[in-house]
């Protein structure tokens, strides 16, 4: 009873390793995550109740509790440096072993991919207590009782917080909405409005927390918003600011010094076809059907290759133009511009879903009439090259090849 009240405060983390990486962590005493989930590590403080399980044996190891906080590179050769986001750990009395642990945390309704409040910490440590499960009904029984409880409110917040996105695995980006979450993310009424998901994929895949993102046209202020709630720095400039929190500024030229940067984000004008403001000098306001709409935006990348550091990331967002029956590739030129200067990471396709042609009679012109509507935008992710980067030349791939089953015709019947 007394040490129940020790930790009552406390809040309980489980960590996930898998049979290849499981020794290592008793034999440092170290348990770690990668950069997806390094915000749950970096919330870990010295005291706070800790617990590994084993995605492969599906085994529950505790009780565990922190000897450091969370941070970052305890010991940077640990796992060759794949899992840099590290908590000391020491054990807490003997250790306790539970097998086919998903089903019993499952019953629990504990998530591996959130931090445990007080009461499934509790819990938890009640039934590491006595792991016979004949004699852990009345524990299961409170738990069903607590979410009844908390029906209201608190269910609603967590069915808000389980819609935090998930990362992008493939090239093809599709959204519902343009934001995420209990609070909004920019304006959704903003003409041209980033989807938030993006620049969520953009943040928690290329930076860490406390790294500086730049969003140069920042708009209605997406970028910022998603940073704030990521724990990144930021900065938003934009040339006819909507917010007290976007600075004034022309993205041709930017006040920050070379190699500063950590991210950047950029969502540009793909034409003059969107009135975005009356600001006389607004790239925007140019005819992407010219050059000088190019020469513009090139001004723009050579400022974001200054100030971005080597080896770091900008991501840019660019739709093509069809209109008065010309179609104008803006997203290849865009991308012809930017390869000047930086090396491609990857091209993503992003889903247009928000646009103003996105209704029954525009479908019905772009059939009657024989055009397309543009169904999608391009995320040009592109890298400054580092000191370390190698030329095409040198790199060798082996590639693994698989034997095709060749079908019999009655299979094929």
């Amino acid at each position: 009873m007394e040490k129940m009240q020790r930790i009552s405060t406390l809040k309980g983390h489980i960590f996930v390793c898998t049979d290849k990486t499981e020794k290592e962590c008793f034999d440092r005493m170290l348990f770690s995550t990668n950069k997806i989930h390094a915000e749950n590590a970096l919330q870990v403080k010295k005291g706070d109740i800790l617990f590994l399980f084993n995605l492969d044996t599906d085994t529950l190891y505790g009780v565990f509790r922190a000897k450091s906080d969370g941070r970052k590179d305890i010991v940077p050769e640990a796992w060759g440096g794949k899992y840099p986001y590290q908590v000391e750990i020491e054990k807490d009395g003997e250790i306790k072993i539970v097998r086919k642990a998903k089903k019993i945390l499952s019953k629990m309704g504990i998530s591996l991919r959130h931090v445990l409040d007080e009461k499934k910490t509790k819990l938890l440590l009640s039934y590491l207590g006595n792991t016979n499960e004949s004699d852990w009904g009345p524990l299961i029984s409170e738990v069903a009782e607590a979410k009844k409880q908390n029906n209201s409110s608190s269910a609603i917040e967590s069915e808000i917080e389980e819609e935090r996105p998930q990362l992008e695995a493939t090239t093809l980006w599709d959204y519902p909405r343009q934001s995420y979450g209990k609070t909004p993310k920019g304006d959704n009424k903003y003409p041209g409005v980033t989807p938030a998901f993006i620049i969520y994929n953009m943040v928690r895949r290329y930076t860490e927390p406390g790294d500086l993102v730049v969003d140069p046209m920042a708009g209605s202020g997406t970028t910022l918003d998603v940073c704030k709630e990521e724990g990144r720095r930021y900065i938003a400039y934009d040339i006819a600011p909507t917010r007290s929190d976007i600075i004034q500024n022309d993205a041709r030229k930017i006040a920050l010094p070379d190699n500063s940067v950590d991210m950047i984000f950029i969502d540009s004008p793909y034409g003059d076809n969107i009135r975005y403001n009356e600001h006389p000098d607004d790239i925007g306001k140019i005819s992407s059907e010219t050059e000088k709409f190019y020469d513009e935006l090139e001004k723009v990348m050579k400022e974001c290759y200054r100030i971005l550091k080597p080896g770091k990331v900008l991501g840019w967002l660019i739709g093509d133009q069809w209109v008065k029956k010309k179609f104008t590739p803006v997203g290849f030129r865009v991308y012809q511009r930017l390869c000047k200067y930086f090396d491609t990471v990857d091209i993503i396709c992003v889903v247009r879903r928000s646009q103003t042609s996105n209704t029954g009679i525009w479908y019905s012109r772009a059939r009657r009439f024989n055009f397309y509507l543009r169904g999608f935008k391009y995320l040009f992710i592109m890298r400054k090259q580092s000191s370390g980067h190698l030329p095409i030349n040198n790199r060798k791939i082996n590639w693994s090849q698989y034997p095709r089953k060749r079908q019999t015709r009655k299979q094929e019947e």
